[in-house]
């Protein structure tokens, strides 16, 4: 057998089959989430959300190419390198990455750059704070933390964990606490100061696997993603566990991340927010994206490609998809409110297997798949009968063999709503041996 994997975003490829849209005519990226009605007088929540709407999907890092910087940049850049030179930190190094000015690594510039702009350029604090995050790695022994096994097992994949990328090349790091509404699990956990040290020690490794996958090169990937779910999170048990992280990693990982999206944010954030907002710096906090629970797909896909989102958060990433290497694309499209959308897979041979993955974000339409031959005396069959598929549902997974030529047919319906979705779906074809 020949297996042959299609990606749907190379249609005109001969002689494998391409699915054609009924309706849209052509994928149509995904509208920011609506804003709520707004109050007479704002909440924080409703701020945010206004802000995450206007704010443009597509982003950029701070520059870290010199002929990019303003002259004030580096002469702070030059005067940091001069400061550096009369002490002893002249001879360390952070991430692998010596912070001697008087070799040639480009690296040191990048690394240099992101203490500056942690301190709006002031090279006294931004010293201070290089100097004590060293202090802390030091302590700490962040250095060697990756090669530790810190007994968390169960966490790994649920509570703290790197998946991909984003649409730039970010790893992208995903973060979710509702585990630990269960009181055992919060007790096993956190039931005394050891134990919290210990699961410091453990996010901080899991941060440090998302560092290691960085360039730290003029031009290159410099930072990664955060994405956080709200969803279930105990917000007073976890509210030390929470500062703690915050601080540490504000003052000891600047400029890091790029964004930090915010999902199945509840009602009560504002009340989350005013616990570890003080510990949190204006420029932190301007690069807050917003995601209501409804609108987690719709809001990850800008950022993130659906084949690279994990399937709980409405994407088509399965755990363990990753190991075996690059996923395979997948094809983004909408499904209006009151239309009813069919995915047409035409080509497929006798004998041939294919597999299909689809997911709608939020879904709440009903769905179903059938495989119409080619012969006009053929019959068609129902390989899943239209269901309804709910919001807590994730992605569909399926195959199936053709006894004839034909092509398969998966029926989007959402006539019973006034909502946009977005929807992504990709299919790979295992031909017939010859």
């Amino acid at each position: 057998m020949e297996q042959t994997s299609t990606p749907l975003t190379k249609p005109q490829e001969p002689k494998l089959p391409t699915p054609p849209l009924t309706k849209p005519q052509e994928p149509k990226l995904p509208t920011p989430p609506l804003s709520p009605p707004k109050p007479l007088k704002k909440s924080f929540v409703a701020s945010l959300m206004e802000a995450a709407t206007l704010r443009s999907p597509s982003f950029k890092e701070d520059s870290y190419l010199l002929s990019s910087l303003k002259p004030s940049m580096r002469k702070s850049l030059q005067d940091l390198k001069n400061l550096l030179s009369s002490t002893n930190l002249q001879d360390s190094s952070i991430w692998g990455i010596p912070l001697s000015s008087s070799g040639a690594d480009e690296r040191t510039d990048v690394v240099l750059l992101k203490f500056l702009r942690a301190r709006d350029f002031n090279v006294q604090d931004s010293l201070s704070m290089l100097s004590k995050c060293l202090e802390w790695r030091n302590s700490f022994k962040a250095d060697t933390i990756l090669n530790e096994d810190l007994g968390f097992k169960e966490l790994e994949g649920v509570v703290a964990y790197m998946n991909g990328c984003d649409r730039e090349g970010h790893p992208v790091c995903y973060n979710a606490y509702g585990v630990f509404k269960d009181k055992e699990m919060y007790e096993r956990i956190f039931g005394d100061d050891e134990k919290l040290k210990r699961f410091l020690r453990w996010r901080v490794q899991v941060l440090e696997r998302g560092i290691s996958l960085l360039q730290f090169k003029p031009g290159g990937v410099n930072s990664i993603i955060q994405v956080t779910d709200l969803k279930d999170m105990p917000k007073r048990e976890l509210r030390v566990a929470s500062n703690q992280i915050l601080s540490l990693f504000q003052d000891n990982y600047p400029e890091l991340v790029a964004k930090k999206i915010f999902i199945n944010v509840p009602w009560y954030f504002s009340v989350l927010y005013s616990m570890f907002s003080p510990f949190l710096t204006q420029r932190t906090k301007s690069k807050f994206v917003i995601a209501r629970e409804g609108f987690v797909a719709e809001t990850l896909y800008k950022y993130i490609r659906p084949e690279y989102v994990p399937v709980q958060h409405g994407g088509l990433s399965r755990p363990g998809d990753l190991q075996a290497g690059p996923p395979k694309p997948a094809s983004e499209f909408t499904v209006k409110g009151g239309e009813k959308v069919n995915l047409e897979i035409e080509g497929i041979e006798e004998g041939a297997t294919i597999t299909w993955d689809i997911v709608v974000g939020g879904w709440d339409l009903d769905y179903g798949a059938e495989y119409v031959p080619l012969a006009e005396d053929g019959y068609t069959v129902s390989i899943e009968k239209s269901r309804r598929i709910t919001s807590s549902d994730e992605l569909i997974h399926n195959s199936y063999t053709s006894r004839e030529p034909g092509k398969m047919v998966l029926s989007i319906d959402n006539t019973g709503s006034r909502r946009r979705k977005v929807a992504a779906y990709r299919y790979f074809v295992q031909r017939p041996s010859i």
